[in-house]
């Protein structure tokens, strides 16, 4: 039916587009005829049209919902690198007080075991110094033993015994 009116349109635009030369205005009728030609072009391309205009404002409102999800999903990363980056922080903090605990812990331990090891070696010192006492009084001993008795000549008294210890002690 749509087709039959835009045929009878389009003869209609031809008829009334004849020149009628008898010098009369033509107004009323190139009115029409616009007016013909206009509903023909709007009957043929307004749906398109329309269609076309609709499709595009549905692919940029697509579009900036897209743009939009991205934002969003922006801005939830940024929060959750935000709460790591917090919770990194925490964790740095608590590894500084739990490694300065421990570090004290070891170095308590470093200087127990340093006052243990000087105390095992003040031991060894001194009775590696009483040792060394001891061997030296033996020698001296036995020196003037030796010396005492290498004076066999008979004139060992008191005096003499004295002055050797005394001898060898200074």
């Amino acid at each position: 039916m749509s087709r039959i009116l835009v045929l009878i349109l389009m003869m209609s635009t031809y008829a009334f587009a004849s020149e009628a030369g008898h010098g009369e205005t033509d107004i009323v009728q190139r009115t029409v005829n616009f007016l013909l030609f206009a509903g023909l072009v709007w009957y043929l391309v307004g749906e398109p049209a329309k269609a076309f205009f609709a499709s595009r404002s549905q692919a940029i409102a697509d579009e900036l919902k897209k743009v939009q999800d991205k934002l969003n999903e922006s801005i939830a990363l940024k929060k959750e690198a935000l709460a790591k980056i917090t919770d990194a922080e925490k964790f740095a903090q608590e590894l500084a007080v739990t490694s300065k605990k421990e570090n004290k812990i070891l170095n308590d331990n470093i200087m127990t075991q340093c006052e243990l090891d000087l105390v095992t070696l003040s031991k060894q010192g001194s009775s590696t110094r009483d040792y060394a006492q001891r061997k030296m009084i033996r020698s001296v001993v036995e020196e003037v033993i030796t010396e005492t008795l290498a004076q066999s000549s008979g004139d060992f008294d008191k005096e003499a015994m004295a002055n050797v210890i005394l001898k060898k002690v200074a």
